[in-house]
């Protein structure tokens, strides 16, 4: 079950170091150094071909790197993290009875959905979902979802197996207004009261900004990075993402799709 934790006690820490990846003779992603600490969210922002899905699957081990990543637990004890991914896209068919409860309860219980689910652990599904604004969604097919409740389903069964860092890709892909400001204020959520780190791949900047700790403009190296507000009014930012910018207080700016790196 999910732990709630009122106080972050700051000395656990995910530490990336020197983190580089090539593809072929590119260098796609040089020397990436991030220090995030449990109940802080980072943003990796940074424009089309700049790297950011390479630094996920690298975190993730789904490509091979050069460099380090380990936690540091207590002040003391160093291992790879645990990690919990929220995808940019998922697929389902149309026509799949699949339910959120069959997605959440397969992904807490050891015993197969196809043999049936009993009340205790419908019941426990629910309260996992509530934790994430989605308790009203159990009985749902996941083809029924909007964007918006399907990325709080996912992150809600990321979640579950209490990851010490939490990626996610994109989470306003097909997400309207009103679904990414109720995810965004989840996320908030889980700074405040779960001891997780949380790494956000974003071109949402206006929407994300004020829900983040930190900043980071990626293009294949770290370019700056800090509170949003100085990093949107960096001199690098505003070359890389132009005017756009200087309404970033007003308007979301929902840049164009995920880079294909």
């Amino acid at each position: 079950m999910i732990q709630k934790h009122k106080n972050h006690c700051r000395h656990c820490c995910i530490k990336i170091n020197d983190l580089t990846v090539h593809l072929g003779q590119n260098c796609v992603l040089d020397k990436i150094n991030l220090h995030v600490h449990c109940g802080e969210v980072i943003a990796i922002v940074g424009p089309n071909g700049a790297g950011k899905t390479t630094l996920l699957r690298a975190i993730l081990g789904e490509i091979p790197f050069k460099g380090t990543m380990e936690s540091l637990l207590g002040g003391s004890e160093f291992r790879r993290p645990k990690i919990g991914y929220v995808p940019q896209k998922v697929q389902f068919d149309s026509d799949s009875p699949v339910s959120v409860a069959d997605l959440i309860i397969a992904a807490t219980s050891k015993k197969p959905v196809w043999l049936g689910i009993n009340l205790k652990l419908l019941n426990k599904a629910e309260e996992i979902l509530a934790l994430f604004s989605a308790g009203h969604l159990l009985k749902k097919r996941i083809s029924e979802l909007s964007g918006g409740e399907l990325q709080r389903v996912l992150l809600a069964m990321a979640m579950t197996d209490e990851p010490e860092l939490l990626l996610l890709d994109e989470p306003s892909t097909g997400v309207d207004i009103n679904g990414l400001a109720m995810f965004y204020h989840t996320i908030r959520n889980l700074r405040e009261n779960h001891d997780v780190a949380v790494i956000v791949v974003t071109h949402d900047l206006a929407g994300i900004s004020s829900y983040v700790d930190r900043l980071v403009l990626l293009n294949r190296a770290i370019i700056t990075e800090g509170i949003p507000e100085e990093v949107l009014s960096d001199q690098a930012m505003l070359r890389t993402f132009g005017p756009a910018l200087w309404n970033v207080s007003s308007l979301p700016v929902i840049l164009p799709e995920a880079d294909s790196v």
